[in-house]
């Protein structure tokens, strides 16, 4: 079950994904005042409401604590989380409408969305140690099939991504050294989770020679696991994995395998418009 949903998780992320890089977003964000990452930290966060900047600094794990803190405090100077949960709903249905066109009112689209609520609604009182989930667990269920697929992809997203935290600190990991262990799986450039998390290249390398002194990468010029490392970061996946399986699990492998084959050709149009380097893993 376990690998069932990860797939699942995996065939349905662009579909949450596409919000993070829809022009229908930023305009939508900049039409309320918020430029620069503002708009991404206060519309991922806008559920929690106009919390201190430290709360969203927490939540926000492997991100430069300064730059989450002056994004957060510009936002909540300026609008308020209401207008911005308005303001990517919008966005949202509107990126979906534009991508997907008429799909988004097919028989398909109905029956994934009723397969992926059913599973999310399974987990709506797991919120224990899972704040990102429990806040957009608190919010309304749209009404239109095509958002509550995106409503309940979120929701799941959520779900595992605090699932994941939680692992990555058990492992005693910083936010900037789970970055620089997943720059050494090889899933993506060290230098795109720097540079986009707003590490400074002292910063980047001060964490990859504290990973070395513990065992956990190669004196490569390009760091790698050692056996060890390699081992560490298997349990951490191994953790999220079966912290994230509940709702999955409640529909079975059978209602998996149909949603994933009942959204591929959403996820790959979103991803082929928004994030063309997403294809391939779908």
């Amino acid at each position: 079950m376990i690998e069932a949903a990860r797939r699942t998780w995996r065939f349905l992320e662009p579909y949450h994904g596409m919000i993070y890089f829809a022009p229908e977003a930023a305009a939508a964000y900049e039409q309320l005042g918020l430029t620069g990452r503002a708009g991404y930290f206060a519309s991922r966060s806008a559920a929690l409401g106009a919390v201190p900047a430290p709360v969203v600094v927490a939540t926000f794990y492997n991100f430069n604590p300064v730059l989450v803190g002056e994004s957060i405090t510009a936002a909540w100077s300026t609008t308020d989380p209401a207008a911005v949960l308005a303001a990517r709903h919008t966005a949202g249905d509107q990126a979906l409408r534009g991508v997907l066109g008429d799909a988004i009112s097919s028989p398909e689209m109905r029956r994934a969305a009723a397969l992926l609520r059913e599973a999310a609604e399974t987990v709506t009182g797991d919120v224990t140690g899972r704040p990102l989930f429990a806040a957009h667990a608190a919010l309304p269920w749209p009404a239109e099939p095509h958002l509550v697929l995106w409503h309940a992809q979120t929701l799941l997203r959520e779900y595992r991504g605090d699932a994941h935290v939680a692992a990555l600190l058990t492992a005693g990991l910083r936010g900037i050294e789970a970055l620089i262990t997943h720059a050494a799986s090889g899933a993506v450039p060290a230098e795109t989770l720097r540079t986009s998390r707003a590490w400074s290249e002292d910063d980047w390398n001060g964490a990859v020679a504290d990973l070395r002194e513990r065992d956990w990468l190669t004196e490569d010029a390009t760091p790698t696991f050692t056996p060890a490392g390699a081992a560490r970061r298997a349990e951490i996946e191994k953790a999220t994995d079966e912290n994230s399986v509940t709702p999955y699990a409640h529909i079975g492998e059978s209602a998996c395998a149909e949603l994933q084959e009942l959204v591929r050709p959403y996820s790959r149009a979103l991803a082929g418009k928004l994030m063309p380097w997403a294809v391939a893993r779908l």
